[in-house]
């Protein structure tokens, strides 16, 4: 018998159940591991709350995971039992003891990283990824603007503009998470709870504004975000974590110098296995390289999920969280 996260409705915290499921046996493709870290994201409280409605109830909850593998199903090559493996997208339900999934979908684990840093980094580090070598790629030279800098994410972003030879700025809410976002590579912190960002960056710039921002809030960064950018510069929407962004006339992008909009998502950008399996092991290889160092702000056993959101809803946590099992 496993243990798994699930809600029948979706609604706060409230809704989490612990509940006991059966384990099935992998079918042919397929690979039964055995879990013991899983990552939290707020794509997590979008599945919970409703704003990404699920297909059906109950449902799982959670994107990314570490574990061992326990049984590999028929035609399996790849694998096999004992591996350390890890993985970030698929079906939702990665809150779990254990979880039959793709073989496809499973990515080793190098010797030398820890079943928790895997389980941080797959699903923020992936985003990075497509965020600043696909979306719009980073050179050396340009001016970046990265929203909720000292999250798990933009603590990757920080770190791998800056090798990429960026100029990084970063918002965070508070001194202590400037400090963190500068110790892991950002150049200039605003604090966004004391400063005007828009005016910040035209000092910072010299009045140029920035090539690109990163924002993953939504709601309450939009037009901040659209006004620190300079002309052609793109604005990467990848996350609402203050709300959905409202419709906006879209001639405000020609009126504030030609700008350039983006939504992406990165199950768009693990489509192709192939692509998802390179994108993985130069992640892993800058983890390895001490490139990317992946803090871990805090871990809960899996049986107080619903304190780890309620953390990360809040606003008041850094780095990426961890559930163990």
């Amino acid at each position: 018998m496993a243990q798994a996260v699930r809600i029948h409705k979706t609604g706060g915290t409230e809704v989490l159940c612990f509940e006991d499921v059966d384990v099935v046996r992998p079918a042919p493709g397929e690979v039964l591991v055995r879990q013991t870290a899983i990552g939290i994201n707020f794509i997590d409280i979008y599945h919970r709350t409703g704003l990404y409605p699920l297909p059906s109830y109950p449902a799982g909850l959670g994107r990314e995971a570490a574990g061992v593998v326990e049984q590999v199903g028929e035609g399996v090559a790849s694998l096999k039992a004992g591996d350390r493996v890890a993985y970030c997208g698929g079906p939702v339900g990665a809150y779990a003891t254990y979880r039959v999934l793709a073989a496809g979908l499973l990515v080793k684990i190098p010797e030398n990283v820890s079943d928790e840093t895997a389980a941080a980094v797959m699903l923020k580090g992936l985003t990075a990824h497509y965020l600043l070598r696909t979306t719009f790629r980073v050179q050396k030279g340009d001016q970046i603007l990265i929203h909720a800098a000292a999250g798990g994410v933009g603590l990757l972003v920080c770190q791998w503009a800056k090798y990429l030879g960026a100029t990084v700025i970063g918002t965070v809410s508070t001194p202590a998470k400037a400090a963190l976002a500068q110790q892991h590579g950002c150049d200039h912190a605003i604090i966004y709870t004391r400063e005007n960002v828009p005016q910040r960056i035209k000092d910072i710039t010299q009045g140029k504004g920035v090539d690109v921002v990163y924002d993953s809030v939504g709601r309450t960064t939009f037009m901040d975000s659209l006004d620190c950018l300079t002309k052609f510069g793109m604005l990467v929407s990848f996350g609402q974590s203050s709300g959905p962004i409202p419709p906006f006339d879209i001639s405000l992008l020609s009126q504030k110098g030609s700008l350039y909009l983006s939504r992406p998502t990165l199950f768009h950008h693990m489509a192709d296995p192939k692509e998802y399996a390179a994108n993985a092991a130069e992640l892993f290889a800058l983890v390895e390289q001490n490139v990317l160092k992946v803090f871990i702000g805090d871990t809960y056993n899996l049986k107080d999920v619903a304190q780890a959101q309620t953390d990360l809803e809040s606003r008041k946590t850094t780095g990426a969280l961890v559930l163990t099992v």
